[in-house]
């Protein structure tokens, strides 16, 4: 081999890495590009704070403990994160109705995992979830939807991430009913093992609630962090392990502006889980509630599923 061929090819060698790179760079920016819209459309919902964090949360603890490797954990609480992206479809007044919704009304909110699914087809990172977004509705007695399958035909991970949607659903407040305790979610869970939620993973779930692995979630937005309360609405209020104070919150069921405000404890963890943050009202309503997705804990699930994937 000549000279030029050999440093021809050296260059080749130094360049792969740089090559390498990009590809990660570009994985990264598609994958919080959808995690980004999948927090855009959380934000119509008033009632759904956290929703996805939430869910997330559950889908890749439920995955851990069921024995599935890191790079699986991580995927399946993208997948949690990613559910509900679907529900771009659904109309406002459907989706902020504060009642119960009649059949029609239900028979809309149902499209949303084929909706998801349409909209993730052709996407590079689409096979990451695309099961969980289409199938977490799904029931191992066949009732669920959109496509009625039954037990085993429903993919693990959409197994997964649908007892941790209907959990979460179960123990948040809406308008019309304040969110069940913990324990009498469990127990309706553990009633439906076998027809609305998969045995053993439903088993695996309700034990590990009762062993208090959810008690730092449910009513959460962030690792410790529980929502905060509008006068109004009661927990709307998302705020994060980077709330500053003096930061500006728009409650996104009245629109009212308030302010976050927090008194120094010293006995607190840190000052994010001190108990002494309120929401303030400042008398201002906005127009609207514009959602304002933490970069960090998107990059949080980002990063670990690019650092597990290489």
């Amino acid at each position: 081999m000549g000279d030029a061929a050999v440093l021809d090819a050296a260059e080749r060698h130094e360049q792969q890495p740089t090559l390498q790179q990009e590809l990660q760079q570009y994985r990264q920016a598609l994958l919080t590009s959808l995690m980004t819209s999948a927090v855009m459309v959380e934000a119509r919902d008033p009632y759904t704070g956290g929703h996805l964090w939430r869910v997330a949360r559950f889908s890749m603890t439920l995955a851990e403990h069921a024995g599935l490797d890191a790079l699986e954990s991580t995927r399946i609480g993208i997948a949690g994160f990613l559910h509900d992206i679907g529900k771009i479809a659904i109309p406002d007044a459907v989706l902020r109705k504060p009642g119960k919704l009649t059949d029609d009304e239900f028979a809309v909110i149902k499209t949303h995992p084929e909706v998801g699914a349409s909209m993730l087809a052709g996407h590079p990172l689409a096979a990451l979830v695309e099961p969980a977004v289409l199938w977490h509705h799904e029931m191992p007695n066949g009732r669920g939807y959109p496509q009625q399958l039954r037990g085993d035909a429903i993919p693990l991970d959409a197994r997964i991430v649908g007892i941790c949607d209907a959990f979460d659903a179960m123990t948040s407040t809406r308008p019309y009913r304040a969110g069940m305790p913990i324990e009498k979610a469990l127990e309706i869970i553990e009633q439906q093992l076998g027809e609305q939620f998969d045995a053993t993973l439903g088993r695996l779930f309700v034990d590990l609630g009762r062993a208090g692995a959810w008690q730092h979630i449910v009513g959460h937005s962030d690792d410790g962090i529980p929502l905060g309360v509008c006068p109004a609405c009661g927990p709307t209020l998302v705020r994060t392990q980077h709330t500053v104070d003096g930061e500006t919150v728009t409650c996104p069921a009245c629109f009212a502006q308030l302010q976050w405000q927090h008194e120094d404890n010293p006995s607190a963890p840190n000052s994010q889980q001190s108990r002494s943050w309120r929401a303030v009202p400042t008398g201002q309503r906005a127009l609207f509630a514009v959602a304002q997705p933490d970069p960090q804990l998107i990059e949080q699930l980002v990063t670990r599923w690019l650092r597990f994937s290489q």
